[in-house]
């Protein structure tokens, strides 16, 4: 997270609403040389106390947390460079705006009969953002292939203690000059450029 509190004042609804659209991030947990990352997708709870997803069981993360371990959970949005030319002012320098939003607990294991209601909960989850699209559903898939898939993959819940989020969206900056960066920016490059400028032109309300 961005250390600057400018950037980390943004309503916790809003990020919630980011982490819900998303409901993909990477999965981080410290282990002996380089931490383990795993990228996911997940489904948040509705009181946001837990995430639920899957790992393929032979992903390093499924030994490491058989007994439960401290995990971060990084969900990322729009995010791109921003030039200093673009704010009309010569004392500006280069950055790079972007929003995440970090959810941190304890990752633990679920129990393995868990892992066929857990998957049925995220294909409708996420086939119904496919409308009109008639939704897949698991009784579509072959009864022996369900199973083997089944065998391959172990459920985790991922109870959240802390939820941070760092909007960076020059907030820093007057709101000419933000403007005029966040128009200029859309023919730059990073990731969802067009959803970045018009935050930019109008950042989230802080939390009160």
């Amino acid at each position: 997270m961005h250390p600057n509190p400018t950037f980390r004042r943004t309503e916790l609804a809003r990020s919630l609403d980011l982490v819900r659209a998303r409901s993909f991030g990477t999965l981080a947990v410290s282990a002996e040389g380089a931490p383990l990352l795993s990228h996911v997708p997940f489904l948040l709870s509705e009181d946001a106390s837990y995430a639920d997803l899957h790992l393929v069981r032979s992903n390093p993360i499924c030994r490491a947390a058989r007994d439960g371990l401290p995990a971060r959970l990084a969900v990322n949005g729009a995010d791109g460079y921003v030039s200093p030319d673009w704010y009309g002012d010569p004392g500006q320098v280069p950055t790079w705006n972007y929003v995440a939003v970090h959810l941190t607990g304890t990752l633990e294991p679920l129990p393995h009969a868990q892992i066929d209601p857990l998957l049925a909960e995220q294909s409708a989850a996420f086939e119904a953002r496919l409308t009109p699209k008639t939704p897949w559903t698991m009784d579509k898939m072959d009864p022996e292939v369900r199973a083997k898939l089944q065998r391959m993959i172990l459920p985790f819940r991922l109870r959240i203690d802390e939820i941070d989020s760092t909007w960076k969206l020059s907030q820093n900056k007057t709101a000419e000059m933000r403007e005029s960066a966040g128009e200029k920016l859309q023919s730059g490059f990073g990731m969802d450029l067009g959803t970045l400028a018009t935050l930019m032109k109008d950042p989230p309300a802080d939390e009160a």
